[in-house]
């Protein structure tokens, strides 16, 4: 079997190693028969967007080998789809001069460091191209803007905030520059391809350079992208169309793919069709139910798509232990900032909302393309927006407003996103339980009052989100956590008792005092509790939980029965 290529973004990588590789070039042939003269791809993270440019880069860009020989491209796409292409595209092989930029590097603390990473990455571009340094087709003034680009001042050399700002502002018109040196050596126009724009965007939001970031990159795009002669056609990938407003300005031949459009539906991410082929390239055809419940889910126009990221690490894992289980593999590609803010900062609206989502229901929402990294906290719509677009919900179904305003019906697309919501409510409800004042909970123990507790608990549950609806083993945990506190005694959890083992004991740090036996049920109706409690009871006696508390050598006990639904908890005292 193949290998699998889990992180390699080199599309001649793949070749030269015989990776396995899901055939996506007829994408070469899509930019340039459906694209503009600019394009923006806008997908989710890791569906494919870096290997794609790097896959046009090959087929594109005029390359020359350690003697100053032509390196024929046909290699790279034998038997590839591309290679079924008119004659009018594959004489497009191997034509042109290109410029590639990934932005990704500008994911720094502060707008100096950001700024000088994506200079960094300019001069790298300029350096690539240093075969024309000397070039009798640049007259005197382009050769000397051409060696002056491809030096850097050293950061301790700028020293004030004017050297900064001169230094960025050298840069920000470089790729335009670079274009026009390479049109009059190539005497071919250039193909600019742009990797990740958003990332400096919503990095420089987060850490509060926002206002900045988004200049610089503003004077970049409008260089290189809107008044460049020299450009034959541009490609840019993001997983957000930011506003005309604040980037793509003037940019009035763009391009927008994004997942809501229809065209280039198959050219990220993985079909029904190359999914299933994958996982019987494996020998795991018995699996493709488990991935599609895990992994698919994704709309991108009309078309079913798969997460890419998910599959090839599903894939690579299963095939070395068949018994292992799905996990949320895209979960760890980044900090799933945006899902983090939502829950934190939600509302009882949006806790509502959640609810249902998290249940596997449905909620409609306005959608819009056109946004911006600081308004998305401005009104529910703009980030229930963000979320679709960044991969986090999908679509079900449509409707249009006579005033041409759109709604979108919108559901969780998977399991693998499902859990990621679980994981970030359970954070954010264990941080609601530790920063709770429990003086009122520990005295209600105590003393014995059990619409004390059940009031308590159930006020606090109230506040969550109902994600673990029936899930006794999350009732029992945070249960338990609420407990660790109780003024002197110490809570263990399933520790051996009489004949069994009690859900949750408090052990009094003073022998004199009485042992406190929780016994934790759950049901699904409201009806239900109090035969819950019953069971509780029922298992207190059975299991001779009491008798064993006393054999320990305890001078007391009492014990409580406990019985969650949903948002409620009631609490009976237990009078063996």
């Amino acid at each position: 079997m193949k290998k699998i290529g889990i992180g390699y973004e080199d599309y001649k990588k793949f070749i030269d190693d015989d990776m396995y590789y899901i055939d996506k070039t007829m994408l070469i042939s899509d930019v340039v028969e459906k694209g503009g003269e600019v394009t923006l791809f806008t997908r989710p993270r890791r569906f494919g967007k870096t290997l794609a440019l790097s896959m046009l880069r090959t087929f594109f860009e005029l390359e020359y080998d350690y003697n100053g020989n032509v390196i024929d491209k046909k290699r790279y796409f034998e038997g590839k789809k591309i290679m079924g292409a008119p004659d009018k595209i594959l004489s497009m092989m191997g034509k042109y001069p290109v410029i590639k930029l990934s932005l990704k590097s500008a994911k720094q603390p502060n707008f100096r460091e950001a700024a000088l990473q994506l200079r960094d990455e300019i001069v790298s571009e300029f350096n690539r191209h240093i075969y024309i340094k000397n070039s009798d087709a640049l007259t005197e003034e382009e050769a000397k803007l051409f060696n002056e680009l491809s030096v850097t001042k050293k950061r301790d050399e700028l020293k004030n905030e004017n050297e900064m700002k001169e230094e960025i502002g050298r840069y920000a018109t470089a790729l335009k520059t670079l274009s026009v040196c390479l049109k009059k050596y190539h005497n071919e126009n250039v193909i600019i391809l742009l990797d990740e724009y958003d990332v400096p965007l919503e990095n420089a939001y987060y850490n509060g350079f926002y206002d900045e970031m988004v200049g610089f990159i503003r004077s970049l795009f409008e260089s290189a992208l809107k008044t460049n002669d020299a450009l034959e056609f541009g490609v840019v990938t993001g997983c957000l169309r930011i506003s005309k407003e604040s980037i793509f300005t003037g940019l009035n031949h763009l391009q927008i793919s994004s997942i809501y459009n229809n065209g280039y539906e198959e050219a990220f991410g993985f079909t029904q069709q190359e999914t299933e082929q994958m996982l019987t390239d494996y020998g795991m055809e018995d699996r493709i139910p488990e991935a599609k419940d895990w992994y698919d889910g994704y709309l991108f126009g009309e078309t079913e798509i798969y997460n890419p990221w998910s599959i090839i690490k599903y894939v690579s894992s299963i095939a070395i232990n068949h018994m292992k289980f799905p996990q949320a593999y895209w979960a760890n590609t980044s900090s799933n900032q945006i899902i983090k803010d939502m829950i934190w900062h939600a509302d009882e609206g949006m806790k509502r909302e959640l609810d249902i989502l998290i249940n596997g229901g449905t909620i409609e929402k306005q959608i819009h393309e056109d946004i911006t990294y600081d308004d998305i906290h401005e009104s529910e719509d703009n980030l229930w927006n963000f979320l679709f677009f960044t991969g986090y919900m999908r679509k079900v179904s449509e409707r249009r407003e006579d005033n041409g305003d759109i709604y979108l019906t919108m559901k969780i697309p998977n399991a693998e996103i499902a859990s990621i919501y679980r994981n970030q409510i359970r954070s954010w409800f264990d941080k609601q339980v530790k920063d709770t004042d429990r003086g009122v909970l520990n005295k209600a123990i105590l003393d014995g009052d059990t619409e004390g507790i059940a009031g308590y608990v159930t006020r606090l549950l109230k506040k969550s989100i109902s994600v673990f609806d029936s899930d006794e083993s999350f009732y029992h945990g945070f249960f338990l956590s609420l407990l660790y506190g109780v003024p002197d005694y110490a809570p263990r959890s399933n520790r051996e008792e009489g004949d069994g083992r009690p859900d949750i004991v408090l052990y009094p740090d003073n022998p004199t005092d009485p042992a406190i036996i929780f016994e934790i049920k759950t049901r699904k109706k409201y009806n239900e509790m109090e035969a819950g409690l019953k069971e509780a009871y029922d298992q207190i006696k059975d299991k001779k939980y009491e008798e064993g508390i006393l054999e320990d050598g305890y001078m007391g006990v009492k014990s409580y029965g406990v019985c969650f639904c949903k948002k409620s908890c009631i609490v009976g005292a237990y009078e063996g």
